[in-house]
């Protein structure tokens, strides 16, 4: 399957109509060009709400069909698209979410698990979904998401060939130095070689009068290949053709031929979820 990943220019805060544009100039690119899931990045539809002065100008609501509306302008028949936005959620929480629009609809979102902030505006996600088109089955992280190997592992255990990133790297200059699109690269390359599955980056590029961001897009291939690479400080869109099978075997997952270390790590595992649980009991009852 053909996808590709919009390395998007770095707008002002509330830009959401010019994003919305851009994004269906790519689109229809997409689809003279045979493209079937164009991947855009974090935010990418008015920027992100813990740089911005007023969020909620720009804050959409899911539930209420307001996404929907939003997302119109980049309809088709041949190119799905997934869109970074901040979600308007009950109880005036904000997401940093993904949806997935295919076909005129909205057939899933995901919410960020991991909050790149630590006093963030938004709240964390706690849904892992896979999501189907055509015969690509693949889940989304976002972001700092893919720095963790077990949001991408669920996914891949639930049939995800391919794992897309919308990213956004905009950041004061003196957090987003030149040296993140090749640590964003490792962790492409990392979860690709983990779970045997493509993984597909979208990020923002260029400079604002606040924020920075060099550009991390590209695609990696389900051995750890990287198929292609946005340029630099440059807007464009990375293009190829990916695997729809997961890599079989996968490398890494019999861990039945040593029993020892699946006992091992099992433990380890549960030893770190009791630490978590007793963690949640003292802040509630703090």
């Amino acid at each position: 399957m053909r996808v590709a990943a919009y390395q998007a220019p770095l707008l002002p805060a509330g830009s959401t109509e010019l994003a919305l544009s851009l994004i269906r100039e790519r689109v229809e690119w997409c689809e003279s060009e045979g493209v079937e899931i164009l991947c855009c990045p974090e935010g990418v539809l008015g920027g992100l709400a813990d740089y911005a002065p007023r969020p909620m100008a720009f804050a959409i609501d899911v539930e209420g069909g307001q996404l929907h509306t939003a997302l119109a302008p980049l309809a088709s028949n041949r190119v799905t698209t997934i869109v970074g936005f901040t979600e308007r959620a009950s109880r005036g929480r904000l997401f940093n979410s993904a949806a997935v629009f295919h076909r005129g609809s909205v057939i899933g979102v995901y919410r960020k698990l991991y909050p790149a902030i630590n006093k963030s505006v938004y709240a964390a996600g706690d849904k892992m979904p896979v999501f189907t088109v055509g015969n690509l089955t693949f889940g989304i992280v976002i972001c700092l998401d893919s720095t963790y190997y077990e949001p991408a592992r669920i996914m891949a255990a639930q049939g995800a060939a391919a794992l897309f990133v919308p990213t956004n790297n905009g950041m004061p200059p003196t957090r987003g130095g030149p040296e993140l699109p090749a640590e964003a690269r490792n962790k492409d390359i990392a979860r690709a070689v983990e779970n045997g599955v493509s993984v597909v980056r979208a990020d923002v590029v260029g400079r604002t009068s606040d924020l920075v961001s060099y550009g991390s897009s590209g695609i990696v291939g389900r051995s750890g290949t990287v198929l292609g690479a946005a340029q630099r400080l440059e807007a464009g869109l990375v293009v190829s053709d990916i695997k729809t099978a997961p890599r079989e075997p996968r490398p890494g997952w019999d861990a039945s031929r040593n029993p020892a270390v699946a006992s091992e790590y099992a433990q380890l595992v549960a030893r770190a979820f009791a630490i978590t649980e007793h963690s949640t009991d003292v802040t509630k009852s703090v």
